[in-house]
């Protein structure tokens, strides 16, 4: 059970980084304060085979009618993917991916809804960046040199994800090692270390946490693991840049609640000072939000 003393004991571990600031940048002409306001970011997936069956688009107009929705519930930027992440899932080359993905970011930008893709493809990258792409989603590790040059390129921002793989659809097991959080630091700052010097400084980085390795099936491991990431999230902000989480599920403890689950991880996070939150249910997540900013 967590309880007040241990979040005390995390904040007196670390007290230094408590302080920490990150950058504040503008995407797409909005700025974004994250140093005194975090942002929503809503989830439109155009994969059948997601599991989110509330986020699951299957043509462009219903995506492109979502993605205005969770503009409108308060989301300042749509996360769109075309392939799921699920280990069973489907896999799309480029070229089908690039299919699916542009009408929908050609019409939401249109109605000024700011955009995010979800990808590790480097011609599903540059495609998306000219037909308007305000920012990368990136779930993969190879080339990443040359997508951040193209990100720079089109003046768009970057998602980091930490990934123990080439790209997420790969993962085998997740090493723990001493400090999960201190890998993940290390990992970070060579990728930023990498993107500052391809000129790139609209920079996130993103934990993670709803990744499929084979040993955090057991649910109860996963959860753990992704309570304390979120609790420890101020620690990642040391390197100067905002932190992303995507907001996870736990099915086996909502069960039928599961609707619920991410406003609960939310406060989680939004205790750990997140900066953008990465989610399928936006009203409910906003919801949780503006009444932790209230106190």
């Amino acid at each position: 059970m967590l309880k007040l003393e241990d979040l005390a004991e995390l904040a007196s571990q670390h007290h230094d980084a408590l302080k920490s600031r990150v950058a504040e940048f503008t995407i797409g002409g909005r700025h974004f304060p994250f140093n005194t306001r975090p942002a929503i970011m809503g989830v439109v997936n155009l994969s059948a085979d997601s599991w989110y069956r509330e986020s699951v688009c299957l043509s462009a107009e219903a995506a492109i009618e979502r993605g205005r929705v969770l503009h409108a519930q308060g989301a300042a930027i749509v996360d769109i993917g075309a392939e799921s992440t699920l280990a069973h899932a489907s896999r799309h080359d480029a070229t089908a991916q690039i299919n699916r993905l542009l009408p929908v970011l050609r019409e939401l930008g249109n109605a000024g809804v700011l955009t995010s893709v979800e990808t590790y493809q480097p011609a599903v990258v540059q495609t998306c960046l000219e037909a308007g792409a305000n920012v990368i989603n990136l779930t993969g590790t190879a080339e990443s040199l040359e997508i951040y040059r193209q990100v720079e390129a089109h003046d768009a921002a970057v998602i980091m994800c930490y990934v123990q793989g080439e790209n997420v659809r790969e993962v085998g097991d997740f090493d723990f090692g001493a400090d999960p959080t201190e890998m993940m630091r290390d990992y970070f700052s060579r990728q930023i270390d990498l993107a500052t010097k391809a000129g790139l400084t609209k920079i996130l980085i993103d934990p993670g946490l709803g990744f499929y390795y084979r040993n955090l099936q057991d649910n109860a491991l996963r959860v753990r693991h992704q309570m304390k990431i979120f609790l420890n999230t101020f620690r990642l902000r040391t390197l100067g840049f905002p932190v992303c989480h995507a907001l996870p599920h736990a099915f086996d403890y909502f069960r039928e609640e599961v609707r619920s689950a991410e406003g609960f991880f939310a406060v989680l996070a939004s205790m750990g000072k997140t900066d953008l939150f990465r989610t399928h249910e936006v009203p409910r997540v906003r919801a949780v939000l503006d009444t932790l900013n209230a106190f």
